[in-house]
C-alpha cells in the first residue's frame, strides 16, 4: 500500500510543476511584451510580472523541499541553504499579497467613472506602480530578516520542540518582546493590505451594480440577469473570498505549527500544499483571460489552457483589448469580465 508521504509527494510534484510552468509562462509573456512589443505594454503589466515572479518562486521554494521530504530523500542543506529557502518563502508569499492589493486598487481606479471626483487618479496612479513595488520588496525583506537569525539546519528530524520546520530546516519560536513585535508587524501589514483589497473590491462591486441599474433602462428586455456586470460582480466576490480564505487559513495554521510541540508532520504537509494552491490557481485565470495580440501566444501555448481571441483580429470583441482586461489576483482575475462594461462606464 502506498504511504501517505508518497501520495503527498505526488501532489506536490503536480502542483509545483503545473503552477511554476503557468507562472513562468506568464512572466515571460509580460517581459516579452515590454521588451519586444512596447506598444502593447500596459501599466498593469509590471504588477503582473511581479505577481507571477513571486508566485513562481513561492511554488519552487515551497514545493521542492516538500517533495524531498515526502520521498524520504536526505539532503544536507546547511544553515545557509535553510535560511535562504525559508526567507524566500516568506518574502514571496508577502509580495503576492501586496501586489494583489495593488492590482485590486489599480483596477478600482481604472473603472471609476470619468465624472467621479477621484477620476483624476486614473492619470496619476501609473506613476506610483514601480515605486510601490520597490517599497513592497524592501519592507517585506526587512520584516523577515528575523528569519535569517532564527533558522538553522534541523539535523534531528524527530525534534518536536517549538518552532516551524520545513524539510530539514527549523525556525525556532521567537522569545518574548521580539515575538510580539514581529507578529504585530506581520498582522498589521496583512490586515492593511487585505482591507485595501477588500475595500477596492467592494467599490468595484458598487460601481458595477450602479451601472447595471442604470443600464437596465436602455437594455433590451431580453437581456438576462447574467449580464457582464452581474457576472463580474459575482466573480469579484468569489475570488476575493477565496484569496482571503486561503491567506488567513494558511496564516493561522503557520502560527499554530510554530507554537505547538505536538506531532505535526501531516498538518505541515497539508499547510504547505494549501498555501501553494492560490499561486497555482491564479495562473490559470491569468492564462485563460490573457488575449492581447502577441504573435505566437494564442496560436502556440495558450490553447492548452483555454480558448481566446486576439483583440487585433477583425472578429474580436472591440472592448476586449481595453485596459480593464488583464486579471492578476482575486479581484483582478475578473478583468476580462469587466472589459465589456468599462468603456460604457467611463463615458
Amino acid at each position: 500500500m502506498i504511504s501517505s508521504d508518497i501520495i503527498w509527494g505526488i501532489f506536490f510534484i503536480f502542483q509545483t510543476c503545473i503552477g511554476f510552468m503557468g507562472n513562468s509562462l506568464l512572466f515571460t509573456l509580460y517581459m516579452y511584451t515590454c521588451l519586444i512589443f512596447p506598444h502593447k505594454k500596459k501599466p498593469v503589466d509590471m504588477i503582473l510580472a511581479h505577481l507571477t515572479l513571486a508566485n513562481a518562486l513561492t511554488l519552487i521554494f515551497r514545493g521542492i523541499p516538500n517533495i524531498i521530504t515526502s520521498f524520504g530523500i536526505r539532503v544536507e542543506m546547511g544553515d545557509t541553504g535553510c535560511k535562504t529557502v525559508l526567507y524566500i518563502q516568506r518574502v514571496t508569499r508577502s509580495i503576492s499579497l501586496c501586489t494583489t492589493a495593488l492590482q485590486s486598487t489599480f483596477q478600482a481606479v481604472t473603472i471609476t467613472p470619468s465624472s467621479h471626483k477621484w477620476a483624476w487618479l486614473k492619470y496619476k496612479i501609473p506613476a506610483f506602480i514601480q515605486p510601490s513595488l520597490l517599497f513592497f520588496w524592501m519592507i517585506n525583506m526587512a520584516i523577515y530578516s528575523v528569519v535569517l537569525l532564527r533558522t538553522v539546519a534541523n539535523r534531528n528530524i524527530t525534534d518536536d520542540r517549538l518552532g516551524y520546520q520545513i524539510a530539514y530546516c527549523k525556525s525556532s519560536a521567537h522569545d518574548g518582546q521580539i515575538a510580539s513585535i514581529f507578529l504585530s508587524t506581520v498582522f498589521i501589514r496583512d490586515l492593511s493590505f487585505l482591507s485595501l483589497m477588500t475595500c477596492s473590491s467592494i467599490y468595484m462591486v458598487n460601481i458595477l451594480y450602479r451601472h447595471h441599474k442604470a443600464a437596465q433602462n436602455v437594455r433590451s428586455t431580453i437581456q438576462s440577469s447574467r449580464s457582464p456586470e452581474n457576472k463580474a460582480t459575482h466573480v469579484i466576490l468569489i475570488l476575493v473570498s477565496c484569496f482571503v480564505f486561503f491567506y488567513w487559513t494558511n496564516t493561522f495554521l503557520t502560527v499554530y505549527l510554530v507554537y505547538t510541540s505536538k506531532n505535526k508532520q501531516q498538518l505541515e504537509k497539508f499547510n504547505n500544499f494549501f498555501s501553494s494552491c492560490y499561486p497555482t490557481i491564479c495562473s490559470f485565470f491569468l492564462i485563460k483571460n490573457e488575449n492581447r495580440g502577441i504573435p505566437g501566444w494564442r496560436s502556440g501555448l495558450a490553447p492548452a489552457f483555454g480558448p481566446g481571441r486576439d483583440p487585433g483580429d477583425p472578429g474580436s470583441n472591440p472592448t476586449s483589448g481595453s485596459r480593464c482586461m488583464e486579471p492578476a489576483s482575486p479581484s483582478a482575475c475578473v478583468s476580462a469580465s469587466l472589459s465589456p462594461c468599462v468603456t460604457i462606464i467611463n463615458k
